[in-house]
C-alpha cells in the first residue's frame, strides 16, 4: 500500500500469526455489485453501464491479492462475479438480476466457502426495490449458509440496512472523501476477515463471528457537505483509528448516507465491530452523537453561488487561474445523468465568454448523436450541433450549438469518441458515453490545456484531488440535475421520520443495537 500522512486512518499493519484453532489456508469467495444509483435522476443504468469481472479478471481487480502478497497467499480465493458502474440511474431490474444470479450461482457451484469478500456500494437502487443491497446480501448469505463469515466493503457514501446488517458479519467503509482510500478500504475489510478466519476462534462457525454495535443517526447530507478534508467530518473521522486500538475492537466505521435517494435507508450509520459488547457499544454511540451534535455545523467544502455568481467570482480582475466551477446538480459520479445542459447553454449565452478573450472549457455532455454529426463533419469544419437532454431534460432541453469542430478523439475505453466544439473562447466537450473527468489528461488527450485556461466547468461535487491541485480558486455553482445540492427541493417522500434538515425538531435516542448474526440482537 502506498505510504501517506495520513495512513493510520485506512490501515492496521501485517495480518497476526495464525492462532491456534484458526484456519492456515481458508477458501475465501470474491463478489457483489457497486454502483451509486440516483432515483431523482431519470437516467436508467442497463447491462451498457456495468463492467463485469470474473474469475481471474477480477482477482486482479485487487492487487492486494496478487501472488506473492501477504493476503493474497494467505488464502484459497475463489473470485465469482463483481459488477461495478460509473454512478448513474436506479438499475434495471432485469440487468441486477442477471449479475445477482450469476453471484449466487457461482457460489453454489463453487461452494462452500469459509469466507466471503461482498464488494459492494451500499448506495444501488434498483427500480421497484427500496434496499437493493439488502436483498442482494440477504440472497448471498442464504446460498452461502450460516456459517462462511463475510466481509463488507463499501463507499461511505452507502447505507446499512437492517437486512444488510443482519447478513453479513463484518462492515467497513472508506474514511476520507475525496475517496482517496477506495483501495485501501477493500483491502482492510478481506485484513479484518482473515484475522477472524486465522484467529483462534477461526474454525467455530458460531464463535469466529464477532459483534455488532449499529447505530442509524437520522441526518442525511450531500457528500459536498462532508467532505472529511474538512470539519466537523474530518475529527469525526479521525476517532476511528483510535477505536480500533481499543481492546475488543476490530472495525469502527462511520457511513454519511446518499442524499439522492429516497428510500427509507437513506441516513447516516455507525458501526463498531468487535468482542467486547460493552466497549463497542460505548464507541459507536459516542461517534453517533458527535455525528448528530455536529449535524449544523456541517457545510459546503468550498464556497457556493448560483452559476452567475460563480462566473462572476472568475471573471473578476486578479481572479486566480484557473478558475474551477463545480457543475454539481448533474454530476455523472454521485448519480447524475450527465447529459442536463442548463449549465452549457447559459454559458453560451454570454458573449463575455464566446467573445474570445476567455478560455473555458466545459465538461461535458454525453450525446452519441451529436458526436457522430461531429465525425461526420471534421476537425476544422463549421457545424450547428444539438446535444444533449436525452435522458434528463427536467432542467433545461438540448442546447444548439454553433462552433468549430476543434478535435476529435477516439479510443477512450470509458466515453468513447470525444468531439470538441469551439465557439469563440467556449470549448464544449461531448462524449459518446456517459464520462466524469477528473484528471487533466482527459483533457489534455482532446488537445485541451487546462492549466491555462482561464475557467474550467466541471460536472462534479468537491473537486477530485488532480483538479483540486489544479484550481487557482473554486466555486461551487448549485446548480440543478439529478443530484441537486438543494436537497429540500428534491422531494423526498420516503425516509425514515425525524431525518434532518428534512425535519429539524426533536432528538434521536442513538441506541446501538448489538448482537451477532444468528443471534437475537435488541438494543
Amino acid at each position: 500500500m502506498n505510504a501517506r500522512p495520513d495512513a493510520h486512518l485506512i490501515w492496521k499493519g501485517p495480518l497476526a500469526p495464525l492462532a491456534e484453532g484458526g484456519i492456515a489456508r481458508p477458501r475465501v469467495g470474491i463478489g457483489g455489485i457497486s454502483i451509486e444509483s440516483s432515483t431523482f435522476s431519470p437516467h436508467v443504468s442497463g447491462d451498457e453501464a456495468f463492467t463485469v469481472r470474473t474469475g481471474a479478471e477480477l482477482r486482479a481487480y485487487y492487487p492486494f491479492l496478487d501472488e506473492g502478497t501477504e493476503l493474497g497467499s494467505a488464502a484459497e480465493w475463489i473470485p465469482l462475479t463483481h459488477g461495478r458502474s460509473l454512478p448513474g440511474g436506479a438499475v434495471a431490474p432485469a440487468t441486477y438480476e442477471r449479475m445477482k444470479s450469476a453471484i449466487v450461482d457461482g457460489i453454489r457451484a463453487n461452494g462452500p466457502f469459509d469466507g466471503f469478500f461482498f464488494d459492494i456500494h451500499g448506495a444501488m437502487s434498483v427500480i421497484g426495490m427500496a434496499d437493493a443491497e439488502g436483498d442482494l446480501a440477504r440472497a448471498v448469505r442464504e446460498a452461502l449458509g450460516p456459517d462462511t463469515l463475510i466481509s463488507t466493503s463499501m463507499d461511505l457514501h452507502g447505507n446499512v440496512s437492517e437486512v444488510l446488517r443482519d447478513a453479513v458479519d463484518l462492515l467497513t467503509c472508506y474514511r476520507m472523501a475525496p475517496h482517496e482510500d477506495w483501495l485501501n478500504t477493500k483491502e482492510r475489510a478481506v485484513h479484518n476477515l482473515l484475522e477472524r478466519l486465522r484467529g483462534e476462534y477461526g474454525s467455530d462457525p458460531l464463535r469466529r463471528r464477532p459483534l455488532q454495535a449499529w447505530v442509524p443517526i437520522p441526518v442525511l447530507l450531500p457528500g459536498e457537505k462532508t467532505s472529511t478534508r474538512l470539519e466537523p467530518a474530518r475529527s469525526i473521522y479521525a476517532e476511528l483509528p483510535e477505536i480500533e486500538e481499543l481492546d475488543g475492537v476490530l472495525d469502527a466505521s462511520v457511513w454519511i448516507g446518499y442524499a439522492w435517494a429516497d428510500e427509507p435507508r437513506c441516513q447516516a450509520y455507525t458501526v463498531v465491530t468487535g468482542d467486547d459488547r460493552a466497549v463497542i457499544t460505548r464507541e459507536a454511540e459516542r461517534i453517533a452523537r458527535m455525528f448528530w451534535d455536529a449535524r449544523e455545523h456541517f457545510a459546503f467544502v468550498a464556497p457556493t453561488a448560483t452559476l452567475d455568481g460563480a462566473l462572476e467570482k472568475a471573471l473578476a480582475a486578479g481572479a486566480a487561474r484557473p478558475y474551477l466551477i463545480s457543475d454539481s446538480g448533474d454530476n455523472p459520479t454521485a448519480g447524475g445523468a450527465g447529459d442536463v445542459t442548463w449549465t452549457l447553454t447559459r454559458l453560451l449565452e454570454r458573449d463575455d465568454l464566446t467573445g474570445g478573450a476567455y478560455t473555458t472549457l466545459v465538461a461535458s455532455i454525453f450525446d452519441p448523436d451529436a458526436v457522430a454529426d461531429a465525425v461526420r463533419a471534421g476537425v476544422g469544419a463549421e457545424v450547428t450541433l444539438t446535444a444533449g437532454a436525452r435522458v434528463d431534460d427536467g432542467p433545461s432541453g438540448p442546447v444548439r450549438i454553433t462552433g468549430t469542430v476543434y478535435s476529435i478523439t477516439d479510443g477512450d475505453p470509458v466515453a468513447g469518441t470525444q468531439a470538441v466544439i469551439s465557439v469563440g473562447g467556449v470549448h464544449a466537450i461531448i462524449t459518446e458515453r456517459r464520462k466524469p473527468f477528473h484528471h487533466l489528461d482527459d483533457f489534455r488527450m482532446l488537445g485541451l490545456d487546462p492549466e491555462s485556461a482561464d475557467i474550467v466547468v466541471v460536472k462534479i461535487g468537491y473537486l477530485e484531488p488532480e483538479l483540486y491541485e489544479l484550481a487557482g480558486d473554486w466555486t461551487l455553482a448549485l446548480t440543478p440535475g439529478g443530484v441537486d445540492q438543494d436537497l429540500l427541493r428534491l422531494g423526498h417522500h420516503n425516509l425514515q421520520e425525524g431525518v434532518y434538515p428534512f425535519e429539524t425538531t426533536g432528538r434521536p435516542p442513538l441506541e446501538a443495537v448489538v448482537g451477532r448474526r444468528g443471534e437475537e440482537i435488541a438494543p
